[in-house]
């Protein structure tokens, strides 16, 4: 059994541009990723193939059951009922390793929504469906979940499309990753770390080639245009005019010239090497590179002349009714890069709003929340708005190399949560902050904007907290842990 899509195109009713453009890909058993920035046609591809959106032109393979499930979790499955009233093998066991409690299925709307996400993909994987696409299944949820969810679909035997921006997860399960860009899809082997390396060994094949063919290019442009002068030249010379009307002997050899072909060999050779260049210039077109930043945006950032920055006795935050966090004492220096990590509810973002309090006064600290709200974005529209043109331009730059466009960030009426992030961050730049304190950065990211994320926070010099439940970007990007673990009322952070 396999998915087959051939030539697929699709264009959005009243877009001008199609969202997918001549996609030819064959999904096998087992799971495939689909990654690439958001807005590229990866959630297009996945509808098309689910039969949910019908194509423009192409076909998709006929006569099988697909299934879609989507990355909200808020909508009850439609077979939530049947599923809570299944007892047979199946259904027992993905209740068992998703451990979902009974009642779950009758208070649907109550639940976390990590919650919700495991009973979604409970419902998902017992209709076992021919093709299964999961669409950011581990978006917001915490490590427990995650896990719990990785080994559902671990277990699934039919063809699965797995949209998603965990790293971990797509090595994990794939095989294979599609790559799709500006509507167009490029499929390679392996999971996304294998897969992403021959994505950028044939970029840098790609920028090698493309560099060698604009110096071909412009070799052959300017032997053109010296054979055209030397056309130009023979043609002048073909002229009678200068010469003496009872020369003959002179306008012989002149009309023997033409006639024999010999005077015209510069032009036939200046149209063959203008032929040349313009082959030369159309081969230089198809050698497409994808942008990427590579600039350092930390060129002003310095660490702070204060070697430790906070210092929190031992103590227990009550996060509510008999629930505390118990913290030993810690200590945060000047370039020290600690991920916070712990499963959700465990106290994460109480511990950072307490270290933002407690902070000595006249450190420069940037705090980043999980979810901006609607008076933090009005506040940095506002501000960007205010900024001169060299500030402005500065942080549309960053925003650039933290894989957004500037332009849609500029207009702000339909900034994304992601987007509203990479924003405060980039404005933030401009203090110099000695303190960075993000909380999960990642959510709603794609991939591409991940990795550039990655790459800025790893470069950061000064401090950084990161709470995050991205082990990749956590590992890339800090040296130091604090684990939050426990269940029921109590929880410990520990330092890893």
């Amino acid at each position: 059994m396999q998915l087959n899509l051939s030539n697929i195109s699709y264009t959005y009713p009243g877009a001008v541009e199609p969202a997918l453009k001549d996609v030819t890909a064959t999904f096998p058993q087992g799971w495939t990723g689909i990654v690439g920035d958001n807005g590229g046609g990866k959630t297009t591809l996945a509808l098309v193939a689910c039969g949910l959106v019908r194509p423009s032109s192409g076909s998709v393979s006929a006569g099988l059951v697909s299934r879609y499930c989507a990355q909200d979790a808020t909508t009850a499955p439609e077979n939530l009922e049947e599923f809570a009233q299944a007892y047979d093998s199946l259904a027992l066991r993905l209740a068992r390793d998703l451990q979902i409690i009974d009642d779950w299925y009758w208070r649907y709307d109550t639940l976390s929504g990590g919650q919700q996400k495991r009973v979604q993909v409970a419902c998902a994987l017992w209709s076992e469906p021919d093709v299964l696409v999961m669409d950011e299944p581990t978006n917001h949820v915490d490590a427990t979940t995650r896990e719990a969810i990785a080994a559902a679909l671990r277990s699934f035997r039919g063809v699965g499309l797995l949209i998603s921006h965990d790293r971990a997860l797509l090595d994990e399960l794939c095989t294979q990753c599609l790559f799709v860009t500006n509507g167009r899809a490029v499929m390679r082997p392996g999971g996304y770390t294998q897969a992403s390396g021959q994505a950028s060994l044939e970029r840098a094949t790609t920028v090698t080639a493309r560099e060698k063919a604009k110096r071909e290019k412009a070799r052959l442009e300017r032997e053109a245009e010296r054979r055209r002068e030397v056309a130009a030249r023979k043609e002048s010379k073909r002229s009678l005019q200068g010469i003496a009307k009872h020369d003959s002997d002179a306008r012989y050899r002149k009309r023997a010239a033409v006639v024999s072909g010999t005077d015209g060999i510069a032009a036939r050779e200046s149209s063959r090497m203008n032929d040349r260049a313009a082959r030369a210039a159309e081969t230089l077109n198809t050698l497409r590179v994808e942008r990427r930043y590579d600039a350092d945006i930390w060129l002003e950032a310095r660490p702070s002349r204060r070697k430790v920055l906070l210092r929190m006795e031992e103590t227990a935050i009550a996060m509510g009714e008999d629930v505390t966090l118990q913290v030993p004492a810690l200590y945060l220096g000047n370039t020290d890069h600690v991920g916070l990590t712990g499963d959700n509810g465990s106290g994460k973002t109480t511990l950072v709003k307490r270290m933002m309090a407690e902070l000595p006064d006249g450190i420069r600290a940037l705090y980043i929340p999980q979810e901006p709200t609607e008076a933090q974005r009005l506040t940095a529209m506002n501000t960007l708005r205010e900024l001169g043109s060299f500030d402005r331009g500065r942080v549309l730059s960053i925003v650039a190399q933290l894989n957004s466009d500037p332009d849609r960030v500029l207009e702000g009426d339909t900034i994304s949560p992601g987007e509203m992030r990479k924003l405060m961050l980039a404005l933030g730049m401009l203090n110099s902050p000695e303190l960075i304190v993000m909380d999960e950065p990642t959510n709603h990211l794609d991939l591409g904007s991940t990795l550039a994320l990655e790459r800025v926070l790893r470069a950061y010099p000064g401090a950084l907290v990161l709470v995050s439940h991205d082990a990749a970007l956590v590992a890339a990007t800090t040296d130091i842990t604090w684990r939050i673990a426990g269940a029921g009322g109590s929880y410990q952070l520990t330092v890893v």
